[in-house]
């Protein structure tokens, strides 16, 4: 069967369904990166928050969006999702705005915020054991056992075209706010997981603004973007580990994977202690509480992971902030 691959239009056109329910994430211009960057005079540093979302990160776009176009069709039936958490919280936002029924699978040792947050919204949730998961496939069997079972309709958290449309509406809201200043863009360094947050914003950076370098950024233990780079094919990676909980999908999605190809120039890896100390860096200089995937992206930029001379400014991508208090601290504790 011949995908279909979300296109620019497509992204277009999910910007008034997500304008429908939230304001747009903040674009803040980050003082301090440009000075420990040291970057020429006239560049600018951008950090695309996506922490201010009513479910504190960036998956309600996808969600949201997805919803919209499956409404009807859901009728009175539930829908099944897996998810880490944050995928988690924006499908049960989605559900409760369309008064839809949802059912969660999430792994057992998923931060209890994220537990407490996706059930605030209304959602049913069941777990599995994650430590086991690469070996039962414990998650995807449990999420179709539902649908099935409840005649219910399957979410993707990422492999998705509406998911990857409503996405990169974050990626318009960048363009948008960067134009109306006036200003270039040199590089965009974004998290890639499954490809849902990636393959959305290189949809509008990379048609927008051509010339920028479209860097992906992974956790060292579960780069399967950069090996499938590296080899021109999808790279399943048998058992990812990091603290980035939201970084840990076995592959890239097949609907993602043919546009993190072709705008997506080179993927870089952090370690955890890298992210760590981001997550460190953005609190003692921006007050900013986010998890260890919404962190990663500032730990390649202050990490030198990849070249960002040249002309024009830089946006860091911060992908989500729910995290523990507990295990927030125990991170920056170094």
């Amino acid at each position: 069967m011949m995908l279909k691959i979300t296109t620019i239009d497509d992204v277009r056109a999910a910007q008034p369904i997500i304008r429908q329910h939230f304001s747009p994430a903040p674009l803040i211009r980050s003082y301090a990166l440009e000075k420990e960057l040291g970057l020429a005079d006239g560049r600018r540093v951008w950090l695309k928050d996506y922490g201010w979302t009513p479910v504190r990160s960036f998956k309600l776009m996808g969600a949201l969006c997805w919803m919209a176009h499956h409404a009807s069709s859901i009728g009175d039936r539930p829908v099944a999702a897996s998810s880490s958490g944050n995928f988690a919280s924006g499908i049960a936002y989605a559900a409760m705005t369309y008064n839809k029924r949802v059912i969660i699978v999430m792994p057992d040792d998923a931060p209890q915020t994220k537990f407490d947050l996706t059930r605030s919204f209304g959602a049913e949730v069941r777990t599995y054991e994650k430590a086991t998961d690469h070996v039962t496939g414990a998650r995807e069997q449990m999420t179709k056992e539902i649908a099935e079972q409840l005649n219910g309709v399957q979410a993707s958290p990422y492999n998705d075209p509406h998911v990857i449309a409503g996405n990169g509406v974050g990626g318009l809201e960048i363009v948008e706010q960067l134009r109306s200043e006036r200003r270039s863009l040199s590089h965009f360094l974004c998290q890639i997981s499954g490809g849902g947050l990636m393959a959305g914003h290189a949809l509008a950076i990379g048609n927008e603004f051509p010339v920028a370098k479209i860097v992906g950024v992974e956790p060292s233990g579960a780069d399967d973007f950069g090996q499938s780079l590296a080899v021109g094919e999808r790279v399943r990676l048998e058992c990812p580990e990091s603290i980035c909980d939201g970084l840990l999908s076995y592959d890239v999605g097949e609907y993602n994977w043919p546009i993190l190809k072709q705008y997506v120039s080179h993927s870089v890896c952090a370690a955890d202690m890298e992210t760590r100390q981001a997550m460190k860096w953005l609190y003692d200089h921006h007050g900013l509480r986010t998890e260890p995937s919404g962190a990663i992206a500032v730990a390649a930029a202050l990490t030198g992971k990849t070249d960002l001379s040249g002309e024009g400014d830089v946006v860091l991508v911060i992908s989500g902030r729910n995290v523990d208090q507990d295990a927030f601290a125990n991170w920056i504790d170094i």
